[in-house]
């Protein structure tokens, strides 16, 4: 069986993920993730994935922190995981070890040279982390920021309306 095998019955299992029950789900996943060494940073992390789909984020949780622990977690999985993570630990009430982990995440994104893939993806978490601090205007504002360039018009009111809702929260 080769890399590009597995990844394949992988993305096969994703496709069918909807239709699965949760303990059916983690089962497969389990099922995927044991043809592997036991360490092995992309099966830690489609364990995970499969038990925070199910529901199951407290089980989620550790897996997540182990494939990120891995020197070898490619780095998408390994952005997928920290902003999985962010979002097992919102669910979990770890608010505020939610919004650090994402703002740590989204901070790395704007370094020189790192690739901004699921940028949004972060940005869409952290509001809905600031929605469960109660902050619904700061995460209006971050959503509207995240949608403004997405718009086909009004990008730049959308995004200094923005600015200005955020702006509010701070000064307040």
């Amino acid at each position: 069986m080769t890399q590009d095998d597995w990844e394949a019955r992988v993305a096969e299992l994703w496709r069918q993920a909807p239709d699965l029950a949760p303990e059916e789900l983690v089962a497969r996943a389990d099922h995927l993730a044991a043809e592997r060494a036991s360490d092995d940073a992309a099966a830690l992390f489609e364990r995970a994935a499969a038990r925070d789909t199910a529901g199951f984020e407290a089980e989620a949780e550790h897996l997540y922190r182990r494939a990120l622990g891995c020197e070898d977690l490619d780095a998408y999985r390994r952005t997928r995981a920290t902003i999985q993570l962010g979002s097992t630990l919102r669910l979990l009430g770890r608010l505020d070890e939610s919004e650090a982990l994402l703002v740590a995440e989204l901070d790395r994104h704007m370094q020189p040279g790192h690739a901004r893939a699921l940028h949004d993806e972060a940005r869409a978490i952290l509001a809905l982390t600031y929605v469960a601090q109660g902050r619904a205007t700061e995460a209006a504002g971050l959503a509207i920021v995240t949608l403004a360039p997405h718009l086909s018009r009004y990008q730049r009111s959308m995004a200094r309306n923005a600015a200005e809702l955020v702006a509010k929260t701070w000064s307040s």
